[in-house]
């Protein structure tokens, strides 16, 4: 591992990077920029793409125990590059970082894997099927003839003290969120391009301290990729998805600036059909806080949308749900009530 390498991952646990894993406000000199002309293809875009400098593969799962109790599990693959290009062996520019985490109403697990490109430690290949990994974290499509990639899943991870196996079958489309999939951050136009796949249903067993548990659920597939994706003034970011009981979903975040903040979205209808918000429109105000790893981080939420008659209150499973991981953040499922009943996962930078 080379000195650029040890200097990267010594930065990824600096608490203060509350742009994120790979300072995502900072310019991005020479890396490839979203292109709001750009047609989201398929298989093509389940894959990588090297010459942007930041991506994720990032999965959410709300789930229930045959005795009613709710879990949440999360699957994420980050990659970010040195430099842009794929390159060969320990050459590669690409840096790849994985976190696992289960969530209880009692306790929260957090595995956290490193790798380099180019060695094949970690990556994403569409050569047969799709498959995502690192070391032996696994997302690898099982869909059929005719479907797409992403449509069947098997999900694995393990950490020391918990695992996951999840089945995950999609029963509506891909969505594009934004415009087309081109998904503004700021009101400078720093954007990424962003497609979901929110319409998982999932199976499968939590491997816990007191043993397995079989669970049933949903879950939620985000695919995002930029360069620069958030204003140099964005000091973190709240970012919510949920799932309602009549079907529609809405993704929706705020970018914290100081100031107003950047806030957007997308409404899903059931059938899949997506309608982007304009900036601004969505609401979300923090109502109470928990203290968590020496931070006082909002655990309760009321978000509103008036164009959709949305006014609910957000309330963590486990409000100690915090990601003590090389760049440390909140991630866990929320429960939803109000004018919509559901549940859904709460990502919180920056605290």
């Amino acid at each position: 591992m080379n000195a650029k390498v040890l200097l990267l991952l010594a930065s990824l646990a600096d608490p203060a990077l509350a742009q994120g894993f790979a300072d995502m406000g900072a310019p991005a000199a020479g890396f490839a920029l979203p292109d709001p002309a750009h047609v989201l293809t398929f298989p093509a875009d389940h894959g990588a793409h090297p010459a942007f400098r930041i991506e994720w593969w990032y999965l959410t799962a709300t789930l229930t125990g045959a005795d009613g109790t709710d879990y949440g599990a999360q699957w994420t693959l980050f990659r970010t590059a040195l430099a842009p290009g794929e390159g060969d062996g320990w050459g590669s520019p690409q840096l790849w970082m994985g976190h696992a985490a289960v969530t209880t109403p009692t306790a929260h697990h957090v595995a956290e894997r490193l790798a380099r490109g180019g060695v094949g430690q970690a990556g994403v290949s569409l050569e047969q099927g799709f498959q995502a990994w690192i070391d032996d974290w696994q997302m690898q499509s099982s869909a059929g003839l005719g479907e797409d990639a992403l449509a069947r899943l098997t999900l694995s991870a393990r950490g020391a003290d918990f695992g996951y196996v999840l089945d995950l079958a999609a029963d509506g489309p891909l969505v594009a969120q934004g415009d087309g999939g081109y998904s503004v951050k700021s009101a400078g136009g720093q954007a990424s391009h962003y497609y979901s796949q929110p319409f998982y249903t999932a199976t499968g067993r939590l491997d816990l301290p007191d043993g397995p548990v079989p669970v049933t659920g949903q879950a939620w597939l985000d695919r995002e990729w930029s360069s620069q994706p958030l204003g140099a003034d964005q000091t973190g970011w709240d970012w919510f998805s949920l799932s309602f009981q009549d079907g529609a979903k809405l993704m929706g975040f705020v970018l914290r600036d100081g100031g107003a903040g950047f806030s957007s979205g997308t409404w899903i209808d059931a059938d899949g059909t997506p309608h982007p918000l304009e900036p601004g429109a969505l609401r979300a105000e923090p109502l109470e806080r928990a203290a968590v790893a020496g931070r006082e981080v909002p655990v309760v939420w009321r978000l509103t949308l008036a164009d959709r008659g949305l006014d609910v209150t957000l309330r963590a499973l486990n409000p100690g749900a915090w990601m003590a991981t090389s760049v440390p953040y909140w991630e866990g499922p929320v429960r939803v009530t109000g004018s919509h009943a559901g549940r859904g996962y709460l990502e919180m930078t920056g605290y």
